[in-house]
């Protein structure tokens, strides 16, 4: 395992965690989390490594060992986009020469920017996601923003519990984590037409924070749907998600 940093679009450093030296996957991680909780503490780079795979997992921007800015010019629509995008750029690699693989906000991210022609994966997974969480991400939005803002009076019979829970235990800077959620934008689901490489969308059999991912797949032209156990935070640290993302990969 190696830990590097580099310079995004505007200055930021971001880090990037690798592993292995097979085919690269590139790997972004869900809202309030990180690298090392997403990917790396339940063995799933683990998993990709053995399969030949290199894993090159991002820490966005407020997350991990990456920077927080706090000026809010930091925080373009479109930002997480433009990080990975610069994290493309700064690999060298080109159009059909890495996988990408996103959970919840890591997810939304890659469906943007391939939607967007940005992004030009041979393979595409989509973990967490579905179709609410694209279309309709201000509502989302929303309750990330109440968690942040209520902080200190969420109470534990708060539906917003657990979120609040999770965020304090990732030390996140929540005035940068505020300042990231303005910079998010809602997708035109007729952009997903434009996502024709093979796409796994793979989900919690109990989670429906973001939406129908069986819907989601439905709508994209060359998708395959899968469950694993669990909602939308416990789905992550399943064994399930990583085996069926290798398999999906080295198919």
């Amino acid at each position: 395992m190696s830990l590097e940093h580099f310079t995004s679009f505007d200055g930021t450093r971001l880090a990037i965690h690798r592993e292995g030296a097979g085919r690269p996957v590139i790997l972004l991680h869900g809202l309030f989390s990180s690298a090392h909780m997403n990917w790396i503490k339940w063995g799933h780079d683990q998993r990709l490594v053995a399969a030949g795979f290199a894993a090159i997992m991002l820490d966005f921007r407020v997350h991990g060992d990456s920077e927080a800015p706090q000026d809010p010019a930091r925080y373009p629509p479109g930002v997480l986009v433009r990080d990975v995008a610069a994290l493309i750029d700064h690999l060298g690699l080109a159009e059909g020469e890495y996988d990408l693989c996103g959970f919840s906000l890591g997810a939304r991210t890659s469906v943007h920017g391939c939607a967007t022609g940005v992004f030009a994966p041979r393979r595409l997974v989509l973990a967490g996601m579905g179709v609410s969480g694209l279309a309709d991400w201000r509502r989302r939005a929303a309750f990330f923003t109440r968690v942040i803002d209520e902080f200190d009076t969420i109470t534990r019979d708060d539906p917003a519990w657990l979120s609040r829970q999770f965020l304090k235990s990732q030390g996140v800077d929540r005035a940068a984590a505020r300042l990231l959620l303005n910079g998010f934008e809602d997708l035109d689901l007729a952009g997903l037409a434009k996502i024709t490489c093979p796409t796994l969308v793979i989900c919690g059999a109990q989670d429906q924070d973001n939406g129908s991912a069986r819907d989601l797949a439905d709508l994209l032209p060359n998708a395959t749907y899968a469950q694993v156990p669990g909602g939308h935070l416990d789905s992550a640290t399943k064994p399930e998600l990583g085996a069926g993302i290798v398999r999906f990969l080295a198919a």
